[in-house]
């Protein structure tokens, strides 16, 4: 779905962690990291859980060039994802927190 149609299911009162998680990751790959962070940001607030989120709004952060927020983003995020058994979301974050150090 495009940007337009998942802002007006916002807009119509269907929030969910599942809607601001798409339309943060569709901002994200729009190069509009500002937009993602509001929404991924949402997203973890509604569903803390949502360990594929922490990981995309991680990434949100360092598109601005704010790797201390998203180091601190990313960290919450591999908590939750070895807490969840999420294997892939926990690899994929420790390679970015090893890459964030160097």
């Amino acid at each position: 779905m495009n940007i337009d149609t998942l802002e007006k299911m916002l807009a119509k009162g269907n929030d969910s962690a599942m809607l601001r998680f798409g339309l943060g990751k569709a901002y994200l790959d729009n190069k509009k990291p500002d937009e993602a962070i509001t929404h991924l940001q949402h997203c973890v607030e509604q569903d803390p859980d949502y360990s594929a989120a922490w990981n995309l709004l991680g990434k949100a952060h360092l598109q601005l060039g704010d790797k201390a927020s998203a180091e601190i983003v990313w960290q919450s995020g591999l908590d939750v994802a070895v807490r969840k058994g999420d294997k892939q979301t926990e690899k994929e974050i420790t390679v970015f927190l090893k890459k964030l150090k160097k």
